[in-house]
């Protein structure tokens, strides 16, 4: 069987010489002309340490990819920086340049007839939009990511990029000098990498490696360690070997296997846009999955990885104890994973791991027991009720506690709520509401830490609420409820709630409900009148008009 299924019409086929004329341009000697056609995708620029490194790694793909007799060519999609847009009008674009990156690798990957694609990846936003534009091609695909950040490191104190936000609201509340304060930033992230807690980037890295869809080890190996040099330079072996076999991501993706993914991700305490993301993948790959059994997965699977923004740990400590392997290795042992779904390896998950050592739990390590779990049912809770009914998502560690009920306190921005934290004006037992910041109404439905950072920092964490028809960020812990659907701007009720509203959060229930009658809710709609978004253009004009709802992953394809 040819390798080649799909290059030969640009490099081999005699009907088409201009391609080959194209190619023998760039300098391609006639081995390389034979071999297969490997894209590599790289998500790297300069301006963000999550993904300022991804370009020299896929120089090391492309550079090892002759040892494999496969030809390796580098092509560059986007990145947007959430740490860097949180809070502008830039982290608009944040969720959409998911988007852009899955048309881009399948545009380039079908467009040039390649055969199979490597997408190297870094930020959160890059790894479910790497792999849904790798499904769309459905040719031998893997995703590598590119690490995790190490810990920074302040007068004694480990820091990472979450603590940069705090230490603003410690600044509003005057609890921080200008010195610390200053101090803080220029040492809280140390150098390339991601986001060093279980937020989103760690989250996806480690789900999607449990889908199969990554190389053992690769969510988890650092991004300045020997270990993901290596991964570097080894990961077209196993491309050769997805060739050799015809695997391709739909013979991988399936919905054990991303069941596995939500299992790890619950099961780590991981961030709450795993739920859109994982949801907008398994619609991208034609697997029937959606919020209830997102619902059901959590209700089963114990939350015992202890990480930050809630717990102690960074995946740095994870690696040290054995990586990600290590820990699905403990899990699969106690029959919480499929352990016969394919990888990317060409093996099944449990042959993956049968030479593993398990990770080892303890109460006082980075994974707690099963037995004596941080909590004992997942923290991704689906809510639902007359203010969401079609879904919201919250993030309940557990250590907020599991309700809460208060007077509505209403934000029409982010920016709004941010000047109010500011300001002193937000009071304890206020349910903050953010709304019109959704998919449509944001547009881009933009991730917000800088609001919660602000509320921890000024210590009203566990004295106030907050919902959205927004997103959160990863780095976000506290009583915090986002992805309220339908959303404010399409009508939804979380659009009709006045100051004084007394909202409940129960968890216990998994409800999101505020007092006042459906008959008010009714007469509150008639003069109701969506936000007025008409000086829009370009990228977020056509993303306004084609995303779908945060149920339904914020797809723009569902039309």
């Amino acid at each position: 069987m040819t390798l080649k299924k799909h290059s030969w019409e640009i490099s081999e086929n005699p009907e088409h010489p201009a391609g080959m004329a194209m190619l023998y341009a760039t300098g391609m000697s006639d081995k390389k002309m034979k071999q297969p056609f490997v894209g590599i995708a790289s998500c790297g620029y300069e301006s963000n340490p999550c993904n300022m490194h991804l370009n020299d790694f896929a120089g090391l793909i492309k550079a090892s990819s002759q040892e494999q007799d496969l030809t390796g060519l580098v092509f560059n999609t986007i990145g947007i920086s959430d740490g860097t847009t949180m809070g502008t009008l830039g982290m608009r674009y944040s969720l959409v340049s998911r988007e852009i990156i899955a048309d881009s690798i399948e545009s380039f990957i079908i467009g040039h007839s390649f055969d199979g694609c490597i997408a190297v990846a870094g930020c959160d936003k890059n790894m479910p939009g790497a792999l849904m534009g790798m499904i769309r091609t459905n040719r031998p695909s893997i995703l590598l990511y590119g690490g995790t950040i190490a810990s920074g490191h302040y007068k004694g104190e480990k820091l990472n990029i979450v603590s940069a936000f705090e230490a603003f609201g410690k600044r509003v509340n005057g609890d921080i000098s200008d010195e610390d304060y200053d101090g803080v930033i220029r040492n809280a992230c140390p150098g390339k990498g991601a986001c060093g807690g279980m937020y989103t980037a760690n989250t996806m890295s480690s789900a999607i490696e449990a889908m199969g869809m990554s190389l053992p080890y690769s969510s988890s190996y650092p991004a300045n360690s020997p270990e993901k040099l290596r991964e570097c330079q080894e990961v077209n072996k196993y491309m050769r070997i997805l060739l050799e076999k015809d695997i391709k991501p739909s013979d991988i993706i399936s919905k054990k296997s991303i069941e596995n993914a939500v299992t790890v991700a619950i099961a780590l305490g991981g961030s709450t846009n795993a739920v859109m993301h994982i949801i907008a993948i398994a619609r991208t790959a034609g697997v029937d999955f959606n919020l209830e059994d997102f619902k059901a997965i959590n209700a089963k699977t114990p939350m015992i990885g202890d990480f930050k923004p809630s717990g102690k740990y960074m995946m740095e400590d994870l690696h040290e104890q054995g990586g990600l392997p290590a820990f699905m290795k403990y899990m699969l042992q106690n029959g919480f994973l499929h352990g016969d779904c394919l990888t990317v390896t060409g093996k099944t998950l449990a042959e993956n791991l049968e030479n593993v050592e398990a990770i080892i739990p303890s109460m006082v390590n980075v994974i707690h027991p099963l037995e004596t779990p941080i909590k004992a049912t997942g923290h991704l809770c689906i809510l639902s009720g007359n203010l969401a009914p079609e879904g919201a998502v919250a993030k309940i560690t557990g250590k907020e506690g599991s309700s809460f009920t208060g007077p509505a306190h209403v934000f029409d921005s982010e920016q709004d709520a941010n000047d109010a934290i500011r300001d002193h004006k937000i009071e304890k037992g206020e349910v903050i509401v953010i709304r019109n910041i959704g998919p449509k109404g944001g547009p881009g439905m933009p991730e917000m830490l800088k609001p919660t950072s602000m509320i921890i920092g000024a210590g009203l964490g566990s004295d106030v609420a907050l919902i959205t028809d927004g997103r959160f960020s990863g780095g976000t812990h506290g009583f915090v409820v986002g992805h309220v659907t339908p959303e404010a701007f399409c009508g939804g009720p979380i659009g009709l709630v006045r100051n004084g509203d007394v909202i409940t959060i129960d968890a216990d229930n998994l409800k999101l409900s505020v007092a006042i009658t459906d008959e008010e809710l009714a007469e509150r709609k008639k003069t109701w009148k969506p936000k007025e978004i008409s000086d829009l253009q370009g990228t977020l004009k056509k993303y306004n008009k084609l995303v779908a709802t945060a149920s339904e992953g914020c797809v723009t394809d569902k039309f």
